[in-house]
């Protein structure tokens, strides 16, 4: 049972806050403008309990779907599903626990933020299969991690405005960009198992590509 429980955590990554931070960022800056520096505290609860859900789902569905290449990858082969330690039907039940909580939290928004959260979901199903596919699934990537950023600016003014789709455009260069590092790690083994990344496409000029992204 305890093996289980250390299998679950790993693959939502528990010990590993880092990419709830990554996807809350955005957001909170999306809310914190939209609420002119001082947002409601009922949204920011809402918001950081949904990145840690989202986020741990998105590693979840990732999982599922790349399992049979992660463990061709030395830096993810040790992974739950990779390794045999659990179950695709166990990962799924986990993932969709994760998608109903979530749920359960977006329906306390308005309806307009309501409208706009399946295609969170949606964003999070399509990128892991985006890097069999196209060379920047980085930028995909982005993407799903600057969605929140629209749900949180329209979960305060209940309308669609500019500045959050400034803030997804950074985020999409941002995400590229810290991605493309980890990408750098694993371009041996993608490039021998057939999947694409930006640290392929951009070869001998990545490190040239990065200073541009984060500028």
């Amino acid at each position: 049972m305890d093996g289980k429980i250390l299998a679950v955590s790993d693959l939502i990554r528990l010990p590993k806050q880092y990419g709830t931070m990554l996807l809350l960022m955005p957001i909170l800056w999306s809310l914190f403008a939209a609420g002119n520096g001082s947002p409601p505290v009922s949204l920011v609860i809402i918001f950081i309990a949904g990145s840690f859900l989202m986020r741990s789902a998105g590693c979840a569905i990732n999982d599922i779907i790349d399992r049979d290449i992660d463990r061709f990858v030395e830096r993810t082969k040790e992974r739950p599903l990779a390794s045999g330690r659990l179950k695709s039907k166990e990962a799924i039940l986990i993932f969709c626990i994760l998608i109903i909580l979530s749920l359960l939290l977006a329906l306390r928004l308005n309806r307009l933020t309501i409208l706009l959260s399946p295609f969170a979901l949606l964003l999070a199903i399509i990128y892991p299969y985006t890097k069999r596919y196209i060379h920047t699934p980085q930028a995909v990537l982005g993407i799903a991690f600057g969605w929140g950023a629209v749900m949180a600016w329209t979960a305060v003014r209940n309308s669609v405005g500019l500045p959050p789709f400034v803030i997804l455009m950074a985020n999409i260069f941002w995400a590229t960009s810290y991605d493309t590092i980890y990408a750098v790690m694993d371009r041996e083994d993608d490039i021998r198992v057939g999947v694409k990344s930006t640290a392929i496409l951009f070869g001998s000029y990545t490190w040239i590509a990065l200073a541009i992204l984060f500028l």
